[in-house]
């Protein structure tokens, strides 16, 4: 024992036999004590070190407060990087049914060949109906990164430099990061549960509006996937991510000449995938084409339709409070292309731009309507001026109507010239 003398104890215990038995234990418990002291001196100081490492985070970090730490608030609660906000490419978003017991009934799918009621040999049971399928998947096609000039005034559109690191100048003077706002080459795309490769049908090409993302905004706050799966057309979704939550309307590599061309082709293997179908691939790559522009979406709509290199596959055009320019693009398509419908609705934000285009198209002899309550037929020109007290923001899911993305589809399926075109306009392509 550290700090024990053994002749004193030799001689205590001597002197203890000595005494009367009352005296003894007194002197026992005081012995006692005196062996216990120098033990407790070595593991106090112990016991508080422990009981310091137990101590809770939340604790910890209060303690540090309280003692001036100098750590940052962006130092505790780091920016996330890049990678961290926005998945992989390979990531997928499947929209599950609500009821359990369905969902796994429509993931039954049945392989083995059955006997038909007549003489012919066994044949392969035909693709049962599946699931809704959502995917983010990045193509080389797509808007952004973009690394060529901006037609407008064919300068280069990264014009901003800052040691290694490259950026766009907007209109407005502010500078946008490539890092962070122009890399992104994902697309939304969707095939609903009904949707059957062996029937007319349409690609739906969704140009979103400025500060959106495709998870954020354009699959969950606008539901622009639900809506073309709740049309009943028989329609497929490509939405490419532009300018990431961004006031900024460039179109990236949508400005070139032949792009849309170039996107609905290598966007067809994926589209085919997800339909559970790689021989569909070539279907999709010929299958005609509806553009839906929101906002600052208008940009990459009037290029598509001016130098997009797809011609008269271009069934219908959808602006939603989106005519902010190109007005002499938008004018040019509907004069050329009689065969498609163009719809605008507008609020009192574009309604000088919309009358504009109007009388544009009038002085080309093509007649303009202002009523959506009739129906779609090819070569439509509809400009629909919505109600005050319509929003900007909530645009594509209440305008002149709820989820008006859902109600035009809905017409163009329900107009049989329509389908027709569709159907002809694809055989042709495919051959």
């Amino acid at each position: 024992m550290v700090g024990a003398n053994p002749k004193s104890e030799v001689l205590g215990r001597a002197n203890l036999a000595a005494m009367p038995a009352s005296s003894r234990h007194a002197s026992s418990r005081a012995l006692a004590s005196r062996r216990l002291l120098p033990l407790l001196t070595i593991l106090l100081p112990l016991s508080l070190t422990l009981a310091h490492c137990g101590q809770s985070p939340s604790a910890a970090s209060l303690a540090a407060n309280v003692q001036g730490s100098t750590d940052s608030f962006e130092d505790r609660f780091p920016k996330p990087q890049f990678k961290d906000r926005f998945p992989t490419a390979a990531e997928s978003f499947q929209q599950r049914p609500a009821n359990t017991a369905d969902a796994q009934n429509r993931r039954v799918v049945q392989t083995q060949p059955y006997r038909v009621a007549s003489l012919a040999p066994i044949v392969p049971y035909q693709r049962s109906q599946h699931e809704d399928q959502t995917a983010l998947i990045g193509l080389k096609s797509s808007a952004f990164p973009y690394y060529g000039n901006n037609p407008r005034s064919d300068a280069p559109f990264l014009n901003v430099s800052n040691g290694d690191r490259r950026g766009h100048r907007s209109y407005s003077g502010r500078v946008f990061w490539q890092d962070e706002t122009f890399n992104d080459n994902r697309v939304l795309m969707h095939v609903p549960q009904h949707f059957d490769v062996n029937k007319p049908g349409v690609i739906v090409v969704f140009f979103h509006g400025n500060g959106a993302t495709l998870e954020r905004d354009v699959r969950d706050r606008q539901r622009v996937p639900q809506q073309i799966s709740e049309s009943g057309a028989n329609a497929v979704l490509l939405a490419p991510q532009l300018a990431v939550d961004a006031a900024d309307s460039s179109a990236g590599k949508f400005w070139q000449p032949g792009a849309l061309k170039r996107f609905i082709n290598e966007s067809a293997d994926h589209l085919a995938q997800l339909y559970g179908d790689p021989n569909a691939a070539k279907t999709f790559a010929n299958m005609p084409i509806v553009i839906v522009g929101y906002s600052g979406g208008f940009v990459p709509t009037a290029y598509s339709l001016d130098v997009g290199g797809v011609g008269n596959r271009v069934r219908g055009v959808v602006l939603l409070d989106a005519v902010y320019g190109e007005l002499d693009k938008f004018a040019s398509w509907i004069a050329s292309n009689r065969s498609g419908f163009f719809v605008s609705a507008y609020t009192h934000y574009t309604q000088r731009r919309d009358q504009e285009l109007m009388q544009m198209i009038r002085d080309k002899g093509v007649a303009v309507s202002d009523d959506m309550d009739g129906p779609l037929r090819p070569g439509s020109v509809v400009f629909v001026k919505t109600p005050d007290g319509v929003t900007h923001r909530d645009y594509v899911t209440h305008a002149w109507t709820d989820k008006p993305v859902r109600e035009v589809l809905a017409k163009m399926s329900l107009t049989p010239s329509l389908t027709r075109l569709a159907s002809s306009n694809s055989e042709t392509s495919s051959h």
